[in-house]
């Protein structure tokens, strides 16, 4: 049910007194200012569902203009996968905003598509491991989520979309909702163990009941998304693999969100042919620039 105002500040106090007391960095995002958001152009809107005791959090993005829609694209950014999604002075505010698909969303926009950055729900902002990712309790929290936003917007065809180690939490919530994850999106994937968790290095794709793309960067410069991985996979899955190749010089750490890792450069090309799959049905050509 849609939270109340009351409740909702309980919610995101203790969530924020929580997140203070154990801060995880935001890992492999850069944080931009917000006066140079260029998505901000563009509506936005925090939108908050209650749980029993806790909240989910939804940044809904689309055009000025557009009423009707037929697509929702669901976004999981990377780690640690915290927003902290709030409204302060009547503006959304929020973490991981170098992410790569928090970074791109308005380019999924068009007069029939609307874009949701998911946040963490709200007690699990000091931590959201990827164990608890691969609960039931996650996968309600998604759903109720989305099914306010289908409630609210009109949207019955919805694409989930992963990245880094938002993959994880896409493929659990899509694996536990075939009736809301109509499609699945894995872009620069965690195939690999590492020191925050097992990725998706153990998951079954025979459970998985939509369709399934992998996209993924040539260069990935990060140990635990290598693209061998990612053909691997996508043989494994018997699914699609769409490469990407080219874009900006990056900066940062090999497993941050500004190298190829992170499409940079390539990112509107690279959401523009997500899209099309998704409209379309059809694998788009490699990107390459």
């Amino acid at each position: 049910m849609p939270v109340t105002t009351r409740s909702l500040n309980r919610l995101l106090l203790a969530a924020a007194f929580c997140a203070i007391a154990a801060h995880v960095p935001a890992y492999g995002q850069a944080a931009d200012a917000l006066a140079g958001d260029p998505n901000l152009a563009h509506p936005n809107q925090v939108v908050t569902v209650a749980v029993g005791s806790h909240a989910i959090s939804g940044l809904v993005t689309h055009l000025r203009d557009a009423t009707t829609f037929k697509y929702g694209v669901v976004l999981f950014p990377g780690y640690p996968g915290i927003m902290r999604l709030r409204e302060e002075g009547g503006m959304p505010r929020f973490d991981l905003r170098g992410n790569f698909l928090v970074r791109s969303r308005r380019h999924w926009l068009d007069e029939e598509t609307l874009a949701v950055a998911v946040d963490a729900p709200s007690d699990q902002w000091a931590t959201f491991s990827q164990t608890f990712r691969e609960t039931p309790r996650y996968g309600a929290d998604v759903a109720a989520l989305v099914k306010e936003l289908a409630r609210r917007h009109g949207v019955q065809d919805w694409t989930f979309v992963g990245t880094s180690e938002g993959s994880v939490s896409a493929y659990h919530a899509a694996r536990q909702n075939p009736d809301l994850a109509r499609r699945l999106i894995l872009t620069a994937s965690l195939f690999q163990d590492s020191r925050i968790g097992p990725g998706l290095s153990g998951v079954s794709w025979d459970g998985l009941q939509g369709r399934l793309l992998w996209v993924h960067h040539e260069a990935d410069p990060c140990e635990y998304t290598a693209y061998k991985d990612a053909k691997r996979f996508a043989e494994i899955s018997r699914s699609p693999l769409l490469t990407v190749r080219g874009g900006d010089p990056g900066r940062g750490d090999a497993c941050m969100a500004y190298t190829a890792h992170g499409f940079v450069g390539m990112e509107q090309q690279t959401v523009e042919a997500m899209r099309s799959w998704v409209k379309s049905g059809a694998v788009p050509p490699d990107v390459a620039r």
